[in-house]
């Protein structure tokens, strides 16, 4: 007797699982109404909130060390967490972003109030991985936020993709029983004069708008100038007076955000939030290949001393969101439906060769528009429900929840005709499979998940996890995981957790009618030119986090923790090396080469934390992170070009009622660059080598004047310590821009800063 085994199409798998999980629910419903006592746990999203691998920031906190420019400077000193570019190539190094656990910043979800950012997604993605933004950290000024939530590891993955990494979740300032509201201006002031100072002025307000209603509004304006085009002389080669190295890019941005809340009943709460904020490049002499100073003697180029300082790129960001909450008999509930746009503004760049990353003038463009813009849209309808049980006599709270997400992506600059800017020839192949001229692309995914947070007994805590996803075209992802707490006694306490977790390709990537060109400098194919191809067939970038770690805390002046993390990276997605065949195109016939998946690479590393009260006003919190392993197992090349190891230590004063003292020192260890230049296919023999060890001192105090007026003056890299970009580890064959190592990018010199806030 033969039996036939029926697959059932990838989408009825989440229907399934649907409907299997609507039966769970309305039974769970059920029970929980005939239950005469339930003893409620936490949940299983607060529980992950209480691993070790998670680090939370309080407005207090930010207020006692405020970023000059973007959030990711105050994030860089919690553990695990780096700052590196996205490409460790080097290139667009100084556009350096969260990375946590050397996962590379492309897997670090960014959430805004629990919504995913992603407008770097607007961002075209290089060769070699790099991208021409930094990040998705900049959108909320620090005076408007309430805190900070890093989730490292696998209690990250119940937030599906893009969260292989970790999750940032920065969460905004609530509405207020009371009136209230304040005004910051803030400077920044670099001892430097070739370093770029920044200037922002913000405000928020918040309170009551009738007995059921509130509100809150914030908004402001920053400005970071751009550092000076000489500023890496004497680092990294000159040609035309111009360092092939340039420094931090400038920006100016402007916010604006507001959210309503309405209480419908005890039980029931609707929240509504608009926000809109711009955000703009100030030209600094930056482009992909550090070819910027060949732009003073080259008529397809704009010239970087003319453009130093200009909005060369801007982008625009517009959110809407409605949530409804809710507090029930049998639990709680969370409806949200969101919207997000992002528009990419930005000059028209080769894609092509050493001219690739670069703004072209109008010779240059040979008839193209000298601006293009991309479009990126993001809908998403989300909720779940939470729901304390007790079965067999073991409480637990039951978490069910779904997700429909569509995401849209239209860049007419990135998939336009390839021309030669000097000559105007066509560059583009005279036929590509999959390549049909459509600028844009969109997906549709689907999410289920369900996760409980189990007391098994007073000691033991279990939480075990299930995302089932189904997106469009890149089919179905499950992510399981299971994470334990175990009381060893009322001081010490074993927590450890297990999970898989997944990004899908992003929409360049994936795009066949993204197309880069290179004329054989960038190709192993014997000097042939070759294509780089979108590849619609690519796998989802998968890992397996594990963490295990023991914490104390007896609840007096000491509490300490040690961490071990261990990723296992699958089907990385990168360039690929090795054609698929070639093409007509011109004389030389190019090879195709497309991105691809590779094997396997590794994360681990060691993540510790020791907070001491000294006395009732003192308190000193030290951080380490120690990296094992970071690399690629096929070229045995590093991820990211990270320290070694990290640690952050800060004492805390509270001298008296009015007056806190601070002070901060961090040690960054060797940085490795790559040895290999995997685009290339050699050894890159003129490489810099490694970044030596060196440390960064700071100190700043604030100051309350009385219930209005507050002052916080500090000083950054007390001891001037600077670190040059010097040109790129591996991406070019040009040896006068190469011979950095992992001196890819600046290090600011001694600043002074001032913050003063006006309260009501």
């Amino acid at each position: 007797m033969t039996h036939r085994i029926i697959r059932l199409p990838r989408l009825s798998r989440i229907a399934l699982a649907v409907c299997a999980l609507s039966a769970q629910l309305a039974h769970a419903q059920d029970n929980a109404k005939q239950l005469e006592e339930v003893v409620v746990t936490a949940s299983a999203e607060e529980e992950a909130k209480r691993s070790l691998g998670v680090s939370i920031l309080t407005a207090e906190d930010i207020e006692k060390q405020p970023p000059a420019a973007d959030l990711s400077e105050v994030l860089r000193r919690e553990p695990g967490v780096n700052l590196t570019g996205s490409a460790s190539s080097g290139m667009r190094g100084n556009r350096r972003q969260i990375d946590l656990r050397g996962m590379g910043p492309d897997n670090t979800l960014v959430l805004i109030d629990g919504r995913p950012a992603r407008s770097r997604n607007a961002s075209r993605q290089g060769w070699t991985g790099e991208r021409d933004t930094d990040g998705d950290t900049g959108w909320v000024p620090p005076e408007a936020i309430e805190k900070v939530e890093i989730l490292r590891g696998p209690s990250a993955a119940r937030y599906g993709s893009g969260a292989m990494g970790g999750v940032v979740n920065i969460i905004t300032k609530r509405p207020t029983d009371k009136l209230a509201g304040s005004v910051t201006l803030y400077g920044n002031f670099q001892q430097d004069g070739d370093e770029g100072d920044t200037y922002r002025t913000t405000f928020n307000l918040a309170g009551p708008l009738g007995e059921r209603l509130g509100f809150r509004l914030y908004g402001g304006y920053a400005k970071t100038e751009p550092d000076a085009l000489g500023i890496n002389a004497g680092y990294s080669h000159v040609q035309n007076g111009i360092p092939a190295a340039a420094g931090k890019t400038g920006n100016r941005n402007q916010y604006i955000n507001g959210l309503l809340t309405l209480d419908i009943d005890s039980s029931q709460k609707l929240e509504m939030d608009l926000g809109y904020s711009r955000k703009s490049d100030l030209y600094s002499g930056d482009t992909q290949n550090m070819n910027g100073y060949e732009t003073g003697g080259s008529a397809i180029f704009d010239s970087v001393a003319d453009l130093h300082g200009k909005e060369t790129t801007v982008v625009y960001r517009s959110s809407a969101g409605l949530t409804h909450r809710g507090n029930w008999d049998w639990g709680s509930s969370r409806v949200g439906l969101s919207y997000a746009e992002t528009r990419n503004s930005r000059g028209t760049e080769g894609l092509f060769g050493g001219p690739e990353g670069a703004f072209l003038s109008e010779s240059g463009a040979q008839g193209q528009p000298g601006r293009y813009r991309a479009d990126l849209k993001e809908a998403r309808l989300d909720g779940e429900v939470n729901l304390p049980l007790k079965w067999f006599g073991v409480s637990q709270l039951l978490t069910v929840g779904g997700e429909i997400a569509h995401e849209s992506l239209d860049d007419p600059g990135s998939t336009r005709v390839l021309i030669h800017p000097s000559t105007g020839a066509s560059l583009d192949p005279d036929s590509l499979a999959g390549r049909t001229g459509r600028n844009d692309m969109s997906y549709t995914s689907y999410a289920v998940f369900v996760e409980s947070n189990i007391a098994v007994s007073d000691d033991l805590i279990l939480t075990p996890s299930l995302r089932l996803n189904e997106h469009e075209k890149f089919g179905f992802n499950a992510s399981p995981g299971i994470s334990a707490s175990y009381a060893l006694n009322p001081a010490w306490t074993i927590k450890g957790g297990v999970a898989r977790a997944y990004k899908t390709p992003n929409l360049y990537q994936a795009n066949p009618n993204y197309l880069l060109y290179s004329q054989g400098i960038g190709c192993r194919t014997d000097a042939a030119p070759c294509f780089l191809q979108g590849n619609e067939d690519l796998d989802s970038e998968t890992s397996v986090n594990k963490e295990i770690g023991i914490a104390y805390d007896a609840g007096g002046r000491l509490s300490a923790s040690a961490t071990y993390f261990h990723n296992d990276y699958k089907d990385k997605i990168v360039a690929g090396v090795t054609p698929i065949g070639q093409v007509a195109s011109g004389p030389r016939n190019p090879y195709v080469l497309q991105w691809e998946n590779t094997p396997e690479a590794v994360v681990s590393g060691v993540e510790g934390n020791l907070l001491i009260a000294l006395s009732d006003a003192l308190d000193w919190n030290t951080n380490l992170t120690y990296m094992i392993e970071s690399e690629d197992k096929t070229y045995g090349q590093p991820l990211s070009v990270i320290p070694k190891y990290t640690v952050n230590t800060t004492l805390d004063w509270q001298a008296t009622d009015k007056l806190s003292v601070s002070a901060q020192v961090t040690w960054y260890g060797k940085q490795e660059p790559a040895t290999f230049d995997i685009r290339r296919g050699e050894e890159i023999s003129d490489s810099g080598g490694k970044l030596g060890a060196y440390s960064l001192v700071g100190l700043n105090a604030g100051y309350k004047f009385d219930k209005t007026f507050s002052l916080r003056v500090g000083v950054s890299n007390l001891f001037d310590k600077k670190i040059h970009r010097s040109g790129l580890n591996s991406g070019t064959s040009n040896v006068l821009v190469r011979g950095a190592g992992a001196r890819t990018y600046n290090e600011h010199g001694r600043a002074f800063f001032a913050s003063l806030t006006a309260s009501f």
